[in-house]
């Protein structure tokens, strides 16, 4: 009887050491400019919502590790990452070549492109017809990088891509440029302005978006990659394009 305790009561202490040794799930802090519907903005609630952020909490999951958003303006969002503020970005970050000069990214996980909203008494059909007049996009975003690009389009910028719009309505600028996605909230989806805007023509860039980490932070891109490729090999990602861009 004594040899059968004590073979309990060494089972029993290797089982506590062992849950006691194992390692508890990373936590990843990530920043996000909640304006950017549908891809990730704030709902009724004050909750971060939207096609990125649910994206990265399956990725997390499938990787084994927790997530925690942080509702950052876009304007000081890589400064934020630069001093450790937080771990990563998501949010709807266009991978280049110049911010892969500074930075970090994971594989892609979804592809977007720049498009036109214009009012519907608008008549151009491309960027280029917007030449001698105001045209506006959100602050450091490849939509504002696309307007600079095209002689004779006077660039106006915003904090917020809401704002463009706003000005728009009220006939301040003649058009804005924005991420495909975020074009058909606005345009198509959006009570207030659906009766007043429309889309003009075809998305005019091919773009990918990854999750932004420091430069040399490989075993945390290893990490997002691995939730990544989950996501996408479960077909999750097509699960939630459904729920946010249909």
């Amino acid at each position: 009887m004594k040899k059968v305790f004590s073979l309990l009561l060494t089972a029993l202490t290797l089982c506590l050491f062992t849950v006691a040794a194992a390692p508890a799930a990373r936590t990843i802090t990530v920043a996000t400019d909640a304006t950017w519907p549908p891809m990730e903005m704030v709902d009724a609630n004050k909750n971060i919502v939207g096609y990125d952020i649910d994206f990265l909490k399956a990725a997390a999951k499938e990787a084994g590790f927790s997530v925690v958003f942080k509702n950052t303006a876009w304007d000081g969002i890589f400064a934020g990452l630069d001093s450790g503020q937080y771990d990563a970005v998501i949010s709807s970050v266009t991978i280049t070549p110049e911010r892969q000069k500074k930075y970090d990214f994971s594989l892609p996980y979804i592809d977007a492109g720049q498009i036109l909203v214009v009012p519907k008494t608008e008549h151009a059909a491309k960027l280029a017809d917007m030449k001698g007049k105001k045209v506006g996009a959100q602050i450091g975003t490849t939509g504002a990088f696309e307007v600079k690009k095209v002689a004779g389009i006077e660039l106006k910028t915003y904090d917020e891509i809401g704002l463009a719009f706003e000005d728009m309505a009220a006939g301040r600028i003649q058009g804005v440029v924005c991420d495909e996605p975020t074009a058909i909230i606005y345009a198509l989806q959006k009570q207030e302005y659906k009766a007043k805007f429309k889309i003009a023509g075809k998305p005019f860039t091919k773009e990918a978006y990854g999750i932004c980490v420091k430069k040399g932070n490989k075993e945390l891109v290893a990490l997002l990659n691995k939730g990544i490729t989950a996501v996408k090999a479960k077909k999750i990602d097509q699960q939630l394009k459904k729920k946010w861009l249909k």
